[in-house]
């Protein structure tokens, strides 16, 4: 059984038309995932986000590690928008690119009771691609 070689672009920089590309990416599903959940809630908006059909065929032997280099730049690139772009946002935003490259992935939320709050991060195969919440945050739901 042979397996894909890994994508080039997960061992080297990225290049100016490479990072503007991604960025207008980055702000177009950003922009859609605010509008889905205004529409409507949660899960129809992650079901939104996830028909995306992938931009081309391809197999990914490390999928956990393209999931958080593409976490890494969406953070990065959602920390200059003047909206909200905490947690959720920043979730559904790289839900949207890994499913348009044909990656799997789970949205997990977790909460806190003092003071209340909660976190929100993606997984692939129970492998955080953001910064996962850790005690005293539990760990509610994964969709």
């Amino acid at each position: 059984m042979s397996t894909a070689p890994v994508p080039e672009w997960l061992d080297r920089s990225f290049s100016a038309r490479e990072k503007l590309q991604l960025a207008l990416e980055i702000v177009g599903s950003y922009a859609r995932a605010r509008w889905c959940l205004w529409r409507t809630d949660l899960p129809r908006t992650l079901e939104a986000l996830r028909s995306v059909a992938p931009d081309r065929e391809a197999r990914w032997p490390d999928a956990e590690r393209a999931g958080v280099r593409l976490g890494r730049v969406v953070g990065r690139t959602l920390r200059y928008l003047p909206f909200d772009s905490r947690c959720l946002m920043r979730s559904l935003v790289l839900t949207s690119l890994l499913a348009r490259r044909g990656i799997d992935s789970s949205l997990v939320i977790a909460v806190k009771t003092e003071p209340f709050g909660g976190h929100a991060w993606v997984e692939r195969q129970h492998v955080p691609l953001l910064p996962p919440a850790g005690p005293p945050f539990l760990r509610i739901v994964e969709i």
